[in-house]
């Protein structure tokens, strides 16, 4: 009996052939024989004009954004300190002065 490798998703055992696919059922993750790759590419995230950004960098808000659940809005040219980088939906979390913890996207940001 031929040993299946492991799901390179969730490592299930319970690997199984489609084919020439492998697939797990534990995760639904389907993959080709022999092309486990394990290398994990680092995302880059840009600011509106196109420079990289990097965890700690300081930028500034480019336009005037509403704050969700609430009246104030954000000024242009707020300055933002100590940037920290995340995936979802909005890039960037840090705590703005007079706010407090935000959630932004990089495209309405400048870097520094």
């Amino acid at each position: 009996m031929t040993t299946l490798p492991n799901c390179p998703e969730c490592n299930s055992e319970y690997t199984y052939e489609d084919g020439s696919m492998l697939v797990c059922p534990m995760c639904a993750h389907e993959w080709v024989a022999g092309e486990e790759n394990n290398v994990e590419e680092e995302k880059v995230y840009r600011d509106s004009n196109g420079n990289i950004l990097q965890d700690g960098d300081t930028v500034t808000v480019i336009k005037d954004l509403k704050v969700k659940g609430s009246s104030s809005v954000l000024k242009m040219g707020t300055r933002v300190k100590n940037i920290r980088l995340v995936d979802g939906d909005h890039n960037i979390d840090c705590k703005i002065d007079g706010f407090g913890a935000m959630k932004l996207k990089s495209e309405f940001v400048k870097k520094i």
